[in-house]
């Protein structure tokens, strides 16, 4: 008979192994491209330009899906020039791997844009690729390419 401190007992040990497991935990550095990636969504939906701009290399390739290819400041001005606002931005479904002080990271990106000159929305499906890169103990996005879905 299992009375219900011992129930108790079982499920934090089980608890407790499952969160040392190695074979089943993400990086640290997994876990900080994480971070920074969801920094990333969120200062998009801002159109924080100080939240983008710190979180890019200076050096950055940014290519949306219709070919266009912008750099660091060219992202950041058109992001945030107030002509459309995101109403919604979803990271579906992302992986992260990191290899020595680089991270791919992909996902399917889900949103719903609102144009301010005439209020039309504008859905977007498409499948990202972001390449973050260490810079000291920093991660920063490199690149980015959208495909339409």
């Amino acid at each position: 008979m299992i009375n219900r401190r011992d129930l108790a007992l079982s499920t934090l040990a089980v608890s407790a192994l499952a969160l040392t497991a190695p074979a089943f935990a993400a990086s640290a550095d997994e876990e900080a491209v994480a971070k920074k990636v969801e920094a990333f969504r969120l200062a998009q939906i801002a159109a924080d330009p100080k939240a983008l701009g710190a979180l890019c290399w200076d050096d950055l390739s940014y290519s949306h899906s219709s070919g266009k290819v912008e750099d660091k400041a060219t992202f950041v001005a058109n992001a945030t020039d107030g002509k459309s606002k995101f109403l919604s931005i979803e990271y579906k479904d992302p992986t992260i791997k990191v290899v020595g002080p680089a991270a791919i990271v992909r996902f399917h990106w889900i949103a719903e844009q609102e144009m301010a000159a005439d209020g039309k929305k504008v859905p977007t499906n498409l499948h990202i690729l972001m390449n973050w890169q260490k810079q000291g103990d920093e991660w920063k996005l490199l690149s980015r390419a959208a495909t339409k879905l």
